[in-house]
């Protein structure tokens, strides 16, 4: 697929490159919202369905291919895990929604941490909601929409495995979800088609981070 307009100009691209060329690593996991790193770091946050690509794009952002596990097994992240960029702000993965191989006590478990992570985390300047370009939003998305408005969560949503479709598609379905999402009141006025496995979005997608994060 084509590479997306910008909406950012080439030195702040190249900033956001630079950012994300020097150290992220693994921070920490978190079971609990008592277990959580101090608030001393702007944060991103990823969410999304099981297997919509978060820990893949994570990888993609930070240039690296083990960094976070990516795994065809729904449902594995069941922490909050939080990734480190230069010791300047935190990418944080959520747990996955929708689907899970865990019990249901479990899955209720690790989700609830996710939202209480939204709705009581200082520092977090940004969500990023996943969509798989191919499906679009589905009704199992509408609850975290929802999550995000109730907690007023500055959310941006994020299209995964662009590379899929055809250029119109994708111009089609990001045209759909930015109309679906309109009116709700914590989105981001703009939807992003992403390709972890062919590059597409990702420089923008560092510049929107480091943006967020005013770093």
């Amino acid at each position: 697929m084509s590479e997306p307009a910008s909406n950012f100009d080439e030195e702040e691209l190249e900033a956001a490159r630079v950012l994300f060329a020097r150290e992220v690593k693994f921070m920490m996991g978190a079971v609990t919202i008592a277990g959580l790193p101090p608030a001393d770091l702007p944060e991103v946050a990823f969410a999304g369905r099981s297997n919509v690509g978060k820990s893949t794009l994570i990888n993609a952002v930070a240039g690296q291919l083990h960094l976070a596990r990516a795994s065809n097994s729904p449902g594995r992240t069941r922490e909050v895990n939080f990734f480190v960029a230069d010791e300047k702000l935190r990418l944080v993965d959520l747990p996955g929604y929708g689907f899970a191989r865990a019990s249901r006590g479990d899955v209720k478990k690790f989700q609830n941490l996710g939202r209480d992570y939204l709705r009581g985390r200082p520092n977090l300047k940004r969500a990023y909601l996943l969509i798989d370009a191919r499906h679009g939003l589905k009704d199992v998305d509408t609850e975290a929409l929802d999550a995000f408005d109730t907690a007023a969560v500055s959310y941006q949503i994020i299209l995964t495995k662009a590379d899929k479709l055809k250029p119109s598609e994708v111009a089609d379905v990001t045209a759909r979800t930015l109309a679906a999402v309109a009116k709700r009141p914590a989105a981001y006025p703009r939807v992003l088609a992403t390709s972890s496995e062919k590059g597409a979005g990702i420089a923008e997608l560092r510049a929107e981070i480091a943006a967020a994060c005013m770093v």
